[in-house]
């Protein structure tokens, strides 16, 4: 399933790792603070622990949002929508 996942998380050591872990699970970097590919249930549910494990649950934020290809055909996205420097073919494959 299609999974988003953005964040706000003050600590620069808690923010790279949360990056990190999102890279090592096959998620595409489309903005600095967010993220979207493809997990299973058992994939998202690891990435969920591995952020619980780095984050601080007084002051970050972090959103995981699953969907289905039709779901994500109806996002609307305006502007620039995905940073251009970061966003792959892979991703942009997503919405097509």
């Amino acid at each position: 399933m299609i999974t988003w996942v953005l964040y706000d998380i003050k600590n620069n050591a808690a923010r790279s790792q949360v990056s990190k872990a999102c890279k090592h699970a096959g998620l595409y970097r489309v903005q600095y603070s967010c993220f979207l590919g493809t997990l299973n249930a058992n994939e998202k549910d690891s990435l969920e622990l591995q952020i619980e494990k780095v984050i601080n649950e007084e002051t970050d934020k972090v959103y995981l949002f699953r969907m289905n290809k039709e779901q994500l055909k109806d996002c609307s996205m305006l502007g620039q929508a995905f940073d251009e420097k970061l966003v792959t073919d892979e991703v942009k494959a997503l919405f097509f």
